[in-house]
């Protein structure tokens, strides 16, 4: 089943990171446990599936489990039944039934898929975030970043985060081996940068023609690469 992509056009994507209340201290985490109701409560990277009446039923995690949720959740940003979402699931076990979870929250990842440089009509922008972590799901299906967005108050809907990841080609090694070369495209579009969010992406790894991946980006430090194995 394929899983529903986010942030496939860059130009019309509102992140979910991007809540512009006021923020109560200088940095947030959208997905930070802290020590309030989720405390206690155990975090996976999924693949959500949706039933027919657009609620997620049951999960595989990113290390191959498959949970069922004791009751589905519902969330605004699932508009398609039948079908597969990229998330975050905070959840209870239930003693006795460890493929059988209680739902605490679950969050929604922007999926990207690969554009080349031409599709970005205004050109690739890279502005800068804070880097904090990439790896690659232990399942092998997707490669993940973790960063902060600089986030604010602002006067208008149409100030918006964009991203997106530019492959820039793919390099043939004397080996004949390939890896793929990708850019991750951020546009702060006008958005204050007074506080921090945090954010993650997935790259689907299906998407990758190559034997590796090499992923570069533009962090407040400087550039930041790191490459991946995509062998089996």
């Amino acid at each position: 089943m394929k899983v529903e992509k986010w942030a496939v056009d860059v130009s019309c994507l509102a992140l979910l990171v991007l809540l512009l209340p006021l923020f109560s201290s200088c940095q947030t985490d959208s997905y930070d446990k802290g020590e309030g109701e989720l405390s206690l409560t155990q975090a996976d990277f999924v693949e959500a599936h949706a039933d027919g009446s657009k609620r997620i039923d049951r999960v595989l995690t990113d290390d191959g489990q498959e949970l069922t949720l004791q009751t589905p959740a519902e969330a605004k940003w699932i508009t398609t039944a039948d079908s597969v979402y990229r998330a975050v699931l905070y959840y209870n076990k239930v003693e006795g039934t460890p493929a059988t979870v209680v739902p605490v929250a679950l969050s929604a990842i922007s999926t990207l898929s690969l554009h080349p440089a031409e599709y970005f009509k205004e050109g690739v922008k890279t502005d800068p975030v804070t880097f904090e972590s990439m790896w690659k799901s232990r399942n092998g299906r997707y490669v993940n970043i973790g960063m902060y967005l600089k986030v604010g108050k602002t006067d208008s809907d149409e100030k918006l985060h964009r991203v997106g990841m530019v492959l820039e080609g793919i390099v043939t090694h004397p080996d004949r081996r390939t890896t793929a070369c990708l850019r991750f495209y951020h546009d702060q579009g006008g958005v204050p940068e007074y506080y921090s969010s945090k954010c993650y992406v997935s790259i689907p790894c299906q998407e990758i023609t190559a034997d590796s991946v090499c992923v570069t980006l533009n962090t407040y430090g400087g550039t930041v690469t790191r490459r991946f194995c995509l062998d089996p």
